[in-house]
């Protein structure tokens, strides 16, 4: 399976953590969309020329959690990580739209503006806090992020919460995200191995546009 992604981006993190998981091996191409000729090579198999892509047996599949939930229902040995009681799997859901919809859209609000030298607004910070104040009470209320085990809502989010780094946010006040990092990260093979890679391509970016 061919998979097309950035080592910058958070939602393309959600399906290597999985195949890690899953114990299933991606054909990882590093691609920057910002480059004409690499763009134009993936418009050819998606043409909204977005990361992730994946092409798994000439199926193309893009949006990074639609990659996901593919993997997982094709490649899951059970449905612990996506789980079939409609009550559960409608708590996996809304975590991942959570994500999508709420914590990383301002997670990268911020980013951008610091991106670009600037301050993010008073605004924008206070989005940004009630969005990590509900995904601490999401990781109070049980031990992960959408039942009392690992799911795909937890592989998803935890490369959002990671990304606040770039913003140098102190997760200190959150005990429980804290704790639940360790818990998720503790669970995925090879994962520290994978951090220092995305945070050795992180710092090279921010001292690119120094």
């Amino acid at each position: 399976m061919d998979y097309y992604y950035s080592t910058l981006s958070p939602p393309c993190h959600s399906a290597i953590l999985l195949a890690r998981k899953l114990g299933i091996t991606l054909n990882l191409k590093k691609t920057n969309v910002h480059d004409p000729v690499e763009r134009d090579a993936l418009t050819k198999l998606n043409p909204q020329h977005t990361i992730p892509t994946l092409v798994d047996d000439g199926h193309v599949v893009w949006e990074s959690y639609a990659i996901v939930l593919y993997l997982v229902e094709k490649y899951g040995t059970d449905d612990t990580l996506y789980p079939k009681d409609p009550k559960v799997r409608s708590v996996v859901h809304q975590r991942l739209f959570f994500d999508i919809g709420t914590l990383y859209k301002n997670v990268i609000a911020n980013i951008g503006v610091r991106l670009k030298k600037e301050e993010p607004s008073d605004e924008a910070k206070q989005k940004l806090k009630q969005a990590i104040d509900l995904m601490e009470q999401f990781v109070s209320e049980r031990s992960y992020a959408a039942a009392d085990h690992l799911t795909v809502a937890d592989l998803c989010l935890i490369g959002t919460v990671k990304s606040l780094s770039w913003l140098q946010f102190d997760l200190e006040p959150y005990p429980a995200i804290r704790a639940w990092v360790d818990r998720v990260s503790a669970e995925i093979p090879g994962y520290e191995e994978f951090r220092k890679e995305v945070e050795a391509a992180t710092l090279a970016y921010i001292a690119s546009r120094q």
